[in-house]
């Protein structure tokens, strides 16, 4: 992440945070009240992405490992299309034969 993307994302955070205190504010909420839901409201959702952050990296749905995997699909499948026949008859072999040893 850059500089600017961190700058940028602690801006959007500053101005969602003054859009909720006057979206509150508008709702009809006192000051004292409005001051004390904004920073809940802001947590939750901060807490909500970083779940959802958490919970991608579980699952391995990250870009990265998206990247690699596809990555090494396309590594497979060009070594697939390269082979002979006979090539892949013997490879075909060789796997059923480990599987029967499992």
């Amino acid at each position: 992440m850059r500089r600017i993307d961190a700058i940028v994302i602690c801006l959007v955070f500053a101005l969602v945070g003054v859009g909720v205190y006057g979206g509150l504010r508008w709702w009809g909420l006192p000051t004292a009240k409005a001051e004390i839901w904004t920073p809940v409201i802001l947590m939750a959702g901060l807490l909500g992405w970083l779940g959802s952050y958490g919970w991608r990296v579980v699952r391995g749905k990250m870009t990265y490992h998206q990247q690699l995997a596809n990555y090494q699909k396309a590594v497979l499948q060009k070594k697939l299309a390269e082979m002979s026949p006979a090539e892949i008859a013997q490879l075909l072999q060789e796997t059923s034969e480990c599987k029967e040893s499992l």
